[in-house]
């Protein structure tokens, strides 16, 4: 399985997956014509792509959505709740949205695909499992780290986990404090404290590659990010990356080997 991350923080989200003959984009928070372009440098068309996976319906999750359905034939996935918040939004995706379970494995094609609950400031988000071969998760989008992200996360070959804010860049930033106590608050965002002792966790449960995603572009660096994860990972041989607000990092879960950023 190839994962490919063609944006992560604030301003859009969207990655892809490729396993087997199998493509899928989990987010399109980007534009359609910028996941076109990317998708080409992947020898990838639109129409190649097998379905789209949504974790909730924040604009920097599907800011593409409207046009990618005009311009490809994939059905999206989303659970219950996220897909009747998508209907009243965009009521173009209602034929094209399938419900799909949280909890319960369920299958794309060649790929096996688990939703599992974040702790967000919306009625329902969502984190994904996804295996073909080697086992990658991602979870953004989280005030905290319960049990149940935990248990989908542990065992993966390949996380993708958010590391969003520094808390003294945060409290001392511009943001008015209602902002704030929103994003420090157990159904914001992850600090890159609680994202590095989250890295250590997974490490020491077998996961081989760490990428720390979804930063903030006001209350984080790329460089104060890996310090702490590369603390908190220090000794146990995992790799870890920073997955980038604009650009590709492209990787192979089976071996969690870089090729090009």
């Amino acid at each position: 399985m190839r994962l490919t991350v063609f944006a992560s923080g604030s301003s859009g989200n969207c990655l892809l997956l490729s396993g087997g003959r199998t493509n899928i984009l989990i987010d399109a928070g980007i534009s359609t014509r910028r996941i076109a372009a990317l998708l080409g440098e992947c020898c990838l068309t639109l129409q190649d792509i097998g379905g789209v996976l949504i974790t909730h319906e924040h604009s920097d999750h599907i800011y593409g959505l409207k046009t990618l359905v005009k311009r490809s034939t994939c059905p999206i996935y989303a659970p219950r709740t996220v897909a009747s918040r998508l209907r009243g939004m965009l009521p173009e995706l209602d034929e094209r949205l399938e419900v799909i379970p949280v909890g319960e494995d369920f299958s794309i094609a060649a790929l096996s695909v688990r939703a599992f609950h974040t702790p967000h400031d919306t009625p329902e988000s969502v984190g994904y499992r996804v295996s073909c071969g080697g086992v990658f998760a991602i979870a953004t989008d989280m005030g905290c780290v319960t049990d149940e992200v935990r248990e989908n996360l542990r065992g993966a070959d390949t996380v993708l986990i958010e590391s969003n804010h520094d808390e003294e860049m945060l409290r001392f930033g511009p943001y008015p404090p209602m902002l704030k106590r929103r994003i420090l608050s157990d159904h914001g965002h992850l600090s890159n404290e609680n994202c590095a002792a989250l890295a250590r966790e997974l490490a020491e449960s077998g996961t081989r590659t760490i990428i720390l995603g979804h930063l903030s572009r006001q209350n984080n660096t790329p460089s104060t990010a890996m310090r702490a994860a590369e603390a908190a990972l220090a000794g146990t041989g995992t790799e870890i990356f920073c997955a980038p607000e604009l650009g590709c990092l492209s990787l192979k879960v089976e071996e969690a080997c870089l090729e090009s950023s």
